[in-house]
């Protein structure tokens, strides 16, 4: 029995074409899900807005002193961004919470979309990645150069280091520094497409003994529940990928705030 290629379920296809001056503009599976998951983080905040004793259409401008259930989510995942800033970037980390907490939210939730059967992974493609990480890392940049002007390029030199390694030590910082963004969307990427790609194998697996007869067939049942452990391991793959994308941008803001 023929199998489909495992890397088809990361191709990028066009479902409304439109060409505008020699430049495509169309609609793709990509721009849908990314839609979707911005739609779904709108949602999410906004049902911190929801009183739990009105219909799950009606949005109020307070919040409720007994919290429902999406208000519980947003609650629980405020609270983890804050005390992440709070304990890695200190008190000025509050000032970059919105960003911090979007960016996680929208990763954790295109990580959870691309879980769904017949879904799109984007985290699974470098492009997208690699753009949450430069977004980042520029902005870190900038606040690293408001906040301490020229004194801001001490960083490429930790103190306390001799004199005469200087020329051994910037060099080797300044790379280090550059690939930072780098190696924060690829281990996004990579963690998610070889996930991904492993789901899609072990289900093809399954599905061909499943199609044959005999002992084939009954041993099909093997990989299938091989299949369901991966999948709760790509769950908290999914959730763990995100934390520690955001994680590292702490750390990074840490960084250029402290200069440490």
């Amino acid at each position: 029995m023929f199998l489909n290629s495992p890397l088809e379920q990361f191709q990028i296809l066009p479902l409304i074409n439109l060409y505008f001056g020699g430049f495509d503009f169309s609609i793709t599976n990509s721009i849908c899900i990314t839609m979707i998951g911005l739609g779904s983080f709108l949602f999410l905040v906004n049902s911190l807005l929801l009183s739990p004793n009105e219909s799950s259409l009606a949005f109020h401008s307070h919040f409720s002193v007994v919290p429902g259930r999406w208000q519980v989510i947003v609650e629980g995942l405020y609270e983890v961004i804050a005390n992440m800033l709070k304990d890695i970037v200190g008190a000025r980390g509050e000032n970059f919470f919105p960003y911090v907490f979007t960016l996680f939210t929208f990763i954790l939730i295109s990580n959870l979309i691309g879980l769904v059967p017949y879904s799109f992974t984007s985290t699974s493609h470098l492009i997208v990645t690699f753009f949450l990480a430069a977004m980042t890392f520029i902005g870190i940049n900038i606040i690293g150069g408001q906040t301490h002007g020229v004194h801001f390029f001490s960083l490429f030199f930790p103190p306390g280091s001799p004199l005469g390694l200087a020329p051994l030590l910037i060099p080797i910082e300044i790379v280090s520094y550059i690939f930072r963004p780098i190696s924060l969307s690829v281990r996004l990427f990579a963690n998610m497409m070889a996930g991904h790609t492993l789901l899609k194998v072990i289900g093809g697996f399954a599905w061909n003994m499943m199609s044959s007869s005999g002992l084939l067939f009954i041993a099909h049942f093997v990989p299938i529940f091989v299949l369901i452990l991966l999948m709760g391991l790509e769950l908290g793959v999914a959730i763990v990928q995100a934390y520690v994308f955001i994680i590292l941008t702490c750390i990074y803001l840490s960084d250029a705030i402290s200069l440490h």
